[in-house]
């Protein structure tokens, strides 16, 4: 079979590997398509803290089970299924209170093991949600981008009566746009971004408003429009946001950080104080994955608004580098690998 390999930061080779076999608990999938997220850019160029190498990248991906380990039911075999990345031990304290995503012993596949840029990968049975037949195969390869969102909304407890600014319109604050307006049906969202074409996909994703942070101070803005956002979101990463996210956000607002930077930055104790604001972090999902196929499967979100390009698994470098390298016409890069 043939597997996309990171074999170290910036060496990238599409290698020949025996079929792999599914252990006891686990499931082979053969791979349909599968998404470029940004974390596998970073392993690509070494910039993933969690990633040891040689590593099959993916972590986004959909597929047919094709085989199965010891006692996991045959009942299985031919089910469509999307995985979900999170390998969690299922008894420290984080998994006893429901967040395995932050697992003390955590794997993730694609990053900590091997992942879906292959023919066939093999994983924990309890990872591969079957998709119904409702769900086109392309749609179900961005379950697991949609379970990013549902989780930091999780913590946030969005509702119709908040005012939610995003900070971002990548990939990530396009789903939790999608997530806050056809889920929850929040009152209003403004989003922030400095790429005029990204702010366009913001408005066709559900967005409200939309302000360029580069040409327009956003502070002034919100100001002169009476506004302060009761829900807060950083999907871009940046040391600057939390900080400023502090003073922007109403009485008794709520602020979500999703992603990492190592970059550190300065908050006033008095400013969140002040206000009781709530902060928030978010890393993968916890268990998000049945939530997310139901919104799919009910028409509450659109995962083709996303998908802008895609890809046999052979350009997988020529993916990667659009993907990281335009960021006013991409948002979402499919490869197609079995057909």
């Amino acid at each position: 079979m043939k597997s996309v390999v990171i074999q170290q930061p910036e060496r990238l080779v599409i290698e020949e590997r025996p079929l792999p076999q599914p252990q006891s608990g686990e499931v082979r999938v053969r791979v349909m398509s599968a998404g470029i997220c940004g974390s596998d850019v970073h392993i690509f160029r070494g910039h993933n803290p969690f990633a040891k190498y040689p590593r099959v990248i993916g972590h986004e991906f959909f597929g047919l089970i094709d085989a199965v380990g010891e006692g996991v039911e045959a009942s299985r075999l031919g089910a469509r299924v999307a995985v979900d990345p999170v390998v969690s031990c299922g008894h420290c304290y984080p998994c006893s209170v429901g967040r395995p995503n932050v697992c003390t012993s955590l794997q993730v596949i694609g990053v900590h093991r091997d992942g879906g840029f292959s023919d066939y990968a093999c994983v924990p049975d309890r990872c591969a949600y079957e998709v119904p037949a409702a769900i086109p195969d392309q749609h179900a390869t961005l379950i697991e981008p949609f379970t990013i969102a549902a989780n930091i909304c999780a913590q946030l407890q969005p509702t119709a009566r908040d005012i939610a600014l995003i900070y971002g319109a990548g990939p990530m604050g396009l789903t939790l746009i999608q997530v806050l307006r056809g889920v929850f049906g929040v009152a209003q969202i403004i989003v922030v971004d400095r790429i005029p074409e990204r702010l366009a996909m913001a408005q066709e994703n559900g967005a409200d408003w939309v302000i360029n942070n580069l040409t327009t101070d956003l502070k002034a803005e919100l100001e002169q429009a009476g506004v302060r956002p009761t829900l807060i979101v950083d999907a871009a990463c940046h040391p600057a946001i939390l900080p400023e996210a502090t003073t922007l956000a109403s009485p008794a607002g709520r602020i979500g950080i999703m992603g990492f930077s190592p970059e550190p930055c300065t908050l006033s104790q008095q400013a969140i104080t002040g206000k009781e604001l709530t902060i928030y972090s978010s890393r993968l999902n916890s268990g998000r994955f049945p939530q997310v196929i139901a919104w799919m499967a009910e028409g509450k979100i659109q995962p083709e608004k996303l998908i802008t390009h895609r890809f046999p698994l052979e350009h997988v470098t020529d993916a990667l580098q659009l993907f990281e390298q335009d960021q006013k016409t991409c948002c979402k890069v499919l490869l197609s690998i079995s057909v």
